[in-house]
């Protein structure tokens, strides 16, 4: 990416003119994140990965497309400016903080997603009914390890499927570091990001997500703890409360949340293998990549132990 393309661009869409600075952000473990100054203006651009290790998984123009459809919405996100598919600009294809986050998911999951012409993305049929399949055939087109774990949790999750719930407009990613909090007290979520994942689907899919990276000791990779400011741990509230939260605030039945727990541990899993195989490939820029093949074991091994304990029945 030039700066000179970029400014061109911007100021070409925007009507108005003057010189940017661009500066790469911390963080992005999917798509390159950059803070983008022109006067007192202030952005965030997202930029999809050269090499991609899946179809969606970086599809920015797919995120835009989603938040400028919901952006009169209340839900609280960052309002989109402008998008971009053309290559020569960007050089790829395109302890109440977490009452905040329950609070700011069923938010999302309450818009009218039909009403905002977001119909097109569901899907005829189950939500969950393809999800083991489409997943596996995932794991498939990585070319690397096979993961006989994930293949026998695979079998138990259609086994196991709960009823289909309402559907809904999922994030497809929702967890802490996809959210942008105030910088002051008290805790204020005010924008969810990263949305190139999201569909029409299962919301508890979402909620089994984001719990999965809890700070505290029930996390399976947890958040918040590696760097200033950290998470006050003995005051944040535990993962039952959250369930408990998001149904009675939502009204959706959370009751097969164990079977969520498995699929959302399963799916990070099998999205985690993608990364590690591009890097066993030597196509990965990222050198966190190089540990995700140990977090995709965790998290099976995570499965499995809950699988253990009677999830599903």
């Amino acid at each position: 990416m030039t700066i000179e393309a970029l400014q061109r661009y911007i100021d070409l869409v925007l009507a108005d003119n003057g010189s940017i600075t661009v500066t790469p952000m911390v963080g992005g473990g999917s798509c390159e994140v950059f803070e983008v100054t022109r006067g007192q203006a202030r952005w965030v651009l997202r930029r999809a990965p050269r090499h991609a290790s899946a179809t969606t998984a970086h599809d920015v123009l797919r995120e835009f497309r989603i938040l400028d459809a919901i952006k009169d919405e209340d839900v609280r996100i960052a309002r989109p400016i402008l998008c971009c598919d053309d290559p020569l600009v960007f050089e790829a294809p395109q302890g109440r903080s977490l009452e905040e986050l329950v609070d700011a998911l069923m938010a999302i999951h309450a818009v009218d997603w039909d009403a905002c012409g977001l119909g097109d993305l569901a899907h005829t049929g189950p939500f969950l009914a393809r999800q083991v399949a489409r997943w596996l055939a995932q794991l498939d087109s990585y070319g690397g390890r096979d993961l006989d774990t994930a293949r026998r949790l695979g079998t138990w999750l259609d086994d196991e499927r709960p009823t289909n719930g309402a559907p809904a407009l999922c994030h497809g990613d929702y967890k802490l570091d996809n959210v942008l909090f105030a910088p002051d007290a008290p805790p204020r979520l005010l924008a969810v990001v990263d949305w190139e994942m999201a569909a029409i689907g299962d919301p508890l899919v979402d909620l089994a997500w984001a719990l999965i990276f809890h700070p505290g000791p029930e996390g399976t990779m947890p958040l918040g703890r590696a760097k200033e400011p950290r998470f006050a741990v003995e005051q944040l509230p535990d993962r039952r409360s959250l369930v408990e939260r998001y149904a009675a605030r939502s009204g959706r039945e959370t009751r097969s949340i164990g079977w969520y727990d498995v699929f959302a541990r399963w799916k990070l899993a099998i999205v985690l293998e993608g990364s590690y195989a591009k890097y066993l490939r030597g196509l990965s820029d990222n050198p966190m990549h190089e540990f995700f093949g140990r977090q995709a074991d965790l998290l099976l091994e995570s499965a499995t132990t809950i699988v253990g304990k009677g999830a599903g029945s």
